[in-house]
């Protein structure tokens, strides 16, 4: 038995295999014949018909790149989840959130350097003119005590849990 035999319903199948497993995964979820599926489709502009979506689900019909975008868009999924490993496919909201996570972490980070620079900018300055340091000082304390005010009206207070 070859590999791709042998591997041909874990983890690794290939693209459009992982799609025709996911089609049938997905519509099954959502409790959808075949002709509510290619119903569905039609309404999005990808022209499908039932016989269609049963011989693409049993591996008896290619799917094609536009399908998998129409079936992909239908479900709400992302397309890369869509052909990933069927088995990986009740992660995805778990990926979208991880996703996230991580963009926000990238998108704090980055605030927080900026933050760091024109404080050091203003540090420099105030440096060069230390008779004005103390008001300077102040304005900076009041207009962040301001927007942690506004923060926490808005989103409430921080938490360390």
């Amino acid at each position: 038995m070859s590999d791709d035999e042998e591997g041909s319903e874990g983890v690794l199948l290939s693209g459009e295999e992982n799609a025709t497993v996911r089609i049938k995964l997905e519509r099954e979820k959502r409790g959808w014949s075949t002709t509510t599926l290619s119903d569905h489709m039609n309404e999005a502009g990808f022209d499908m018909n039932p016989s269609a979506v049963w011989r693409i689900e049993n591996r008896k019909r290619r799917i094609n790149l536009d399908e998998a975008i129409g079936f992909a868009e239908i479900f709400g999924v992302p397309l890369s989840n869509f052909v990933g490993p069927p088995s990986l496919a009740t992660m995805g909201r778990a990926m979208e959130l991880i996703d996230n996570v991580v963009a926000t972490y990238r998108a704090s980070n980055r605030a927080n350097h900026e933050a760091r620079r024109a404080r050091d900018q203003l540090d420099a300055y105030l440096a060069d003119h230390p008779d004005i340091r103390e008001e300077a000082d102040v304005m900076v304390s009041n207009a962040i005590a301001t927007e942690l005010i506004k923060i926490n009206e808005e989103y409430g207070p921080a938490s360390d849990a």
